[in-house]
């Protein structure tokens, strides 16, 4: 298991332990929105920036990551569905481990909705995925969400602790899951998926300071961090937002301290 160690500690920052991690996987499911059409540009701002790692579909790799030179952990997202259909909770598998290690990827991830109609057959690909990880020593980070047909409420504490719980007990290194809306309440999702878990970011945010307050309330709560997408890399100051979230992931810095990076 040293490998997934040291692996572990290209996608972590190595002093405080926690990730920014920025998902740019929404190609797959949204197609080119803006902040993903020019990838050299996008990757070179949040690695000035300071993230720990980028999450990028197989075919994107080539056409941007440490294109600057800039020293960012990869993962490899190995699952995908698009929004064109009615299947769009379905995940299926579309690339794998092995593939992973021959892109250089530092971890893997793969996308769980519990509660969806195909809820078995992504439990049965987690499954798989995870085997593979412990064989190949590889990273694995679970992004675990309620969403289905009878999922009324994606931020309910229980739905959501129960989620992450069960990325833990299929074998992920790391989860990804919904902020419950208040550090209390998280605290519940963090004591019980016992692996470290990092917030979404969830949809467009009214304000930069409402999105920092949230980072520091599930970081307060025990989170390891965040893996944000859509309101960094579509920000109109991509580099300023992730200097601004490092800031309090990694360096704890109050949300007024970190604010500067934005003015």
């Amino acid at each position: 298991m040293f490998g997934k160690q040291i692996r572990m500690e290209r996608i972590l920052d190595r002093n405080s332990g926690n990730a920014v991690i920025i998902p740019m996987d929404h190609g797959m499911s949204v197609g080119p929105i803006d902040g993903l059409t020019d990838m050299c540009h996008a990757i070179d701002c949040i690695s000035r920036g300071g993230a720990t790692a980028v999450v990028m579909h197989k075919g994107i790799v080539p056409y941007g990551h440490r294109s600057s030179g800039h020293d960012i952990g990869l993962i490899l997202h190995l699952s995908a569905s698009t929004n064109m259909g009615t299947t769009s909770d379905c995940k299926v598998l579309v690339a794998t481990v092995e593939e992973g290690i021959k892109l250089g990827a530092d971890a893997v991830s793969v996308h769980l909705n519990i509660g969806s109609d195909t809820e078995p057959a992504m439990l049965s690909d987690i499954g798989a995925v995870s085997r593979s990880c412990m064989e190949w020593s590889i990273p694995l980070l679970a992004m675990a969400y309620p969403r289905g047909p009878g999922i009324k409420n994606p931020f309910d504490v229980d739905l959501v602790k129960h989620s992450a719980r069960v990325a833990t007990e299929l074998g992920a290194d790391l989860i990804k899951t919904n902020y419950t809306g208040d550090p209390d309440t998280f605290k519940e999702v963090v004591k019980g998926a016992l692996a470290p878990v990092v917030i979404a970011g969830g949809p467009k945010v009214s304000s930069d300071e409402e999105l920092l307050t949230m980072v520091k309330e599930s970081l307060e709560a025990g989170g390891r961090g965040v893996s944000i997408g859509r309101n960094v890399f579509q920000h109109h100051n991509v580099e300023g937002i992730t200097k601004a979230i490092s800031a309090i992931v990694l360096h704890e810095k109050s949300v007024e301290d970190a604010m500067q990076f934005l003015r």
